[in-house]
């Protein structure tokens, strides 16, 4: 890194990665019943439940997911979530290709929605808004609410920094 500090550098030199979250298997339909399934606690004794039966019974199922979404066998299936300093991007592949992706100055606000099977990973989805509008939307982050303190502070200094940047008067050539 060429930074002082990781993630900072102006925006305008260059795009810096700040952060990449990998989306858990509760950003997928299939996750998100098998986290309904995970959640059930009819039965005895705290262990012995119909969530932990249907966990033993659904383990090649879940990993089998899993390994899909990390890109095993298949590279083209691999998403990431990849916050810079000037963007957020749904990237996919083994090598990272950006397929979607939404400017730090077009949302001011990060809702969490936690759909029904995402709570049990816990996950949720981050409903990214201007104004009341909906700008993008990222399924099934791992524990969104630290990733959303993450996005509104970078969002923030980039706020800031084009403010201060229209701000400044430019210097006369001498």
């Amino acid at each position: 890194m060429k930074q002082a500090i990781a993630g900072v550098s102006p925006s305008k030199a260059n795009e810096t990665t700040i952060m990449t979250v990998w989306p858990t298997i509760a950003s997928t339909g299939l996750g998100r019943f098998l986290g309904r399934l995970y959640d059930s606690n009819i039965g005895f004794g705290g262990i012995f439940t119909l969530g932990t039966i249907w966990i033993a019974l659904t383990i090649p199922i879940a990993l089998g997911l899993f390994f899909y979404l990390l890109g095993l066998p298949f590279p083209w299936a691999a998403r990431r979530y990849r916050l810079t300093n000037r963007r957020l991007i749904v990237e996919k592949g083994m090598t990272p290709v950006p397929d979607k992706w939404v400017t730090l100055d077009n949302f001011d606000a990060i809702d969490i929605e936690v759909l029904p099977g995402q709570a049990w990973y816990p996950a949720g989805d981050m409903i990214f808004r201007k104004g009341k509008m909906e700008t993008f939307r990222l399924s099934g982050v791992s524990r969104p609410e630290s990733f959303r303190q993450v996005c509104l502070k970078a969002q923030q200094a980039h706020v800031m920094l084009a403010n201060t940047m229209k701000s400044q008067p430019v210097a006369a050539a001498v």
